[in-house]
């Protein structure tokens, strides 16, 4: 449906999008993550049509789309703040794609009642916009988006400006209604949780360059490199030295699983993968802070303060968390340890010496 080569954009000396391969198959939803800056957005702008590429090719379905205006490109865009028209009621607001398309007024109205009960709004058409909460603003957004029935959809920070609660349940019903649909969809967020519970694929951005893409279940067990790690919230990263299925950390010696590579590289340890136990055993640590991670008030990140090596993140439920300022020891599951490859290893130095072994 849609491919990228080598596409670049600069603005002056800053480079956007540095030679961006892409692909976006028919039927798939593909969503684009990284920080501010990593040029995600100027991505989506550059399909769009609204962001000419210095180098490079814009391909929908094989189609080569140098010189096609944005509005004959097939394709939808929905922005963050929505862009709904004022003066226009509901159904005007959805109805604007086909008119513009002269479809006719009876397939029109079809159309955009369809579309209402698609996204929740049922008999909402004569409603004024002004008068909608965000929520209901987003679905109206995202209806109007898919009138003309685009051969594309794409998405720029479709949920941002929601709350947790209300962002959680609409991208399941997001994900849902474009399975249903059948519709291709290009999104960009930074938002790791809403692009994992959205996408049948992630793209993570980094200087406008693609990090990592691969299925999210790939992403979060496999992280490429430590800006990849880091960027998904893991922070447990040391440089270390691998012998066989063992490895000399800030840490001490730890297991590794089968088959991590041999030598000088960087380390991940998921913070599921850290293990509390008496303070006699493994690693002796204080217990410095606890947290609440994410929307689940049961599951508690505990930060641990080495007595040798850097800081580690635990997580453990609310009943197993330590309080703070108590002493504990830790393991390490080899299954929780990732190697990271095309780490940047001025991230964290490997110890001078083998430190003893302690798990």
């Amino acid at each position: 449906m849609l491919r990228l080569d080598g596409v670049t954009v600069r603005f002056g000396e800053r480079t956007a999008l540095d030679a961006v391969d892409l692909e976006v198959a028919a039927h798939e939803t593909v969503c684009v993550l990284g920080p501010s800056g990593s040029g995600k957005s100027t991505l989506l702008r550059v399909v769009a049509g609204l962001q000419q590429a210095d180098a490079g090719r814009v391909l929908l379905s094989g189609r080569d789309q140098s010189g096609v205006p944005p509005h004959r490109r097939g394709v939808g865009l929905m922005f963050q703040d929505h862009q709904l028209f004022p003066q226009r009621d509901v159904a005007g607001n959805v109805a604007f794609g086909p008119r513009m398309h002269r479809t006719d007024r009876a397939e029109t109205g079809r159309r955009v009642a369809e579309l209402l009960d698609l996204v929740g709004l049922p008999g909402a058409g004569g409603r004024a916009v002004t008068a909608l909460s965000g929520g209901e603003q987003q679905r109206v957004a995202l209806a109007r988006a898919l009138a003309p029935e685009p051969k594309l959809l794409m998405l720029d920070e479709p949920l941002g400006q929601l709350d947790r609660g209300l962002r959680e349940r609409l991208v399941v019903e997001l994900r849902s209604l474009f399975r249903r649909l059948g519709t291709t969809v290009l999104a960009v967020t930074h938002d790791h949780g809403e692009a994992f519970a959205l996408a049948d694929r992630v793209v993570v951005m980094e200087n406008g360059r693609i990090a990592q893409a691969g299925t999210p279940l790939e992403v979060w067990q496999r992280p490429a490199s430590a800006f990849v790690a880091r960027f998904l919230g893991f922070d447990n990263i040391t440089a270390a030295t691998v012998h066989g299925e063992r490895a000399a950390t800030g840490w001490g010696h730890i297991a590794v699983p089968q088959g991590t590579p041999q030598g000088s590289t960087l380390l991940l340890v998921r913070p599921g993968g850290v293990l509390l136990r008496p303070p006699d055993e493994g690693l002796r640590c204080t217990v410095e802070a606890r947290t609440f991670r994410g929307g689940d008030a049961s599951t508690v990140t505990v930060l641990l303060r080495p007595h040798e090596g850097p800081a580690l993140e635990a997580a453990c439920t609310l009943r197993d968390a330590p309080e703070e300022g108590i002493e504990v020891g830790v393991v390490f599951d080899p299954r929780e340890v990732v190697a990271l490859h095309g780490g940047d290893r001025a991230d964290a130095e490997p110890p001078t010496e083998p430190v003893s072994s302690r798990s």
